[in-house]
């Protein structure tokens, strides 16, 4: 028995189409979620299994130390592909681990090496979702794509990226397991963009979302860094990664933070470290309840609302 467990975002997605385009495996079990459903090892069906294989896409080893060594410790087999805080990792010959902290990577680039380049395409639209642009932008001069064939690509990974923010599966135009399954036909992500109904419901989607998300003002704050606040709604859950990733692209120099109103009354925030200086975002939010991340992008999915003005002296003490 095989398992393919993998975030739901465009990384993730991007990352093991690489990898079973390279190695099909039709009658694996997928597991998957939105974005912030990052205990995938935690789930009920991989509670008691025993000798099978797995795969692990995305998704941050901290957050499933427990449920992995519990794996380990029934004779599951793993790989492990990631970019999230991984230390200590764990050491038995039943582990493959490539995981690499750099802020100029991302899961989809390491599976694209581990490959030898054989599917860069999908990397670089996982690239592009995952904000790294320059390195995305380098790749597909190597490939020699066109201007228009990039802007392809990195629409593709935006849109994917979208579609996995949200508070629940509900939040989402389409449950991750489904847009993987969208892409599965389609070597060249140039097709997809040409041929996809999915990819034409996600730019509708995205297009009236952003409308929506551009229209809110900063939140106040001091210094050069940019805070904005959304409110308890399907779209600002929705386009909240994308929109972070744009206004950080925006003004390189400067951190931002994008708070959002969870239905219980506390807050989820999404943080970018400033592009010119893709550090500590992590460490920011690992200083609240349920933060971690990675250290150019991270978040914290539940602080209470009582603790903003503690999260926006520590925002502004780490980037002064």
């Amino acid at each position: 028995m095989h398992y393919d467990i993998f975030n739901g975002d465009a990384d993730g997605i991007c990352a093991l189409h690489q990898l079973r385009l390279a190695d099909p495996r039709p009658d694996a079990t997928r597991i998957s979620g939105v974005k912030r459903d990052i205990v995938l090892l935690g789930r009920p069906e991989l509670a008691s299994i025993c000798d099978a294989t797995l795969t692990v896409l995305d998704v941050s080893l901290d957050s499933n130390r427990e449920p992995l060594l519990q794996l380990l410790a029934r004779n599951n087999t793993i790989t492990y592909f990631d970019h999230h805080s991984a230390d200590p990792i764990p050491k038995t010959d039943l582990l493959t681990a490539s995981i690499v902290l750099s802020a100029d990577t991302c899961t989809s680039l390491l599976v694209n090496e581990a490959l030898k380049g054989k599917y860069a395409r999908w990397a670089i639209c996982g690239a592009f979702g995952d904000n790294l642009h320059t390195k995305a932008r380098k790749i597909a001069a190597s490939c020699s794509l066109s201007e228009t064939e990039t802007d392809q690509l990195r629409e593709i990974g935006e849109l994917l990226n979208y579609n996995g923010y949200g508070a629940t599966i509900d939040d989402l135009h389409f449950h991750p397991l489904e847009l993987y399954d969208a892409v599965v036909p389609f070597a060249n992500p140039l097709l997809f963009f040409q041929e996809s109904s999915e990819l034409v419901q996600l730019r509708k989607g995205f297009q009236e979302d952003m409308e929506l998300a551009l229209a809110v003002a900063e939140y106040p704050n001091k210094g050069k860094n940019r805070v904005y606040f959304f409110p308890d709604a399907p779209w600002g859950r929705r386009v909240a990664g994308v929109f972070a990733n744009l206004k950080a692209r925006e003004k390189a120099d400067s951190a931002h933070a994008l708070i959002t109103e969870n239905r219980d009354g506390t807050l989820r925030i999404s943080v970018r470290a400033p592009l010119n200086d893709r550090r500590d975002a992590a460490t920011l939010c690992k200083k609240f309840p349920s933060g971690g991340g990675r250290a150019a992008s991270a978040g914290i999915n539940y602080m209470p609302a009582d603790q903003i003005e503690d999260f926006l002296a520590a925002f502004n003490t780490i980037y002064p």
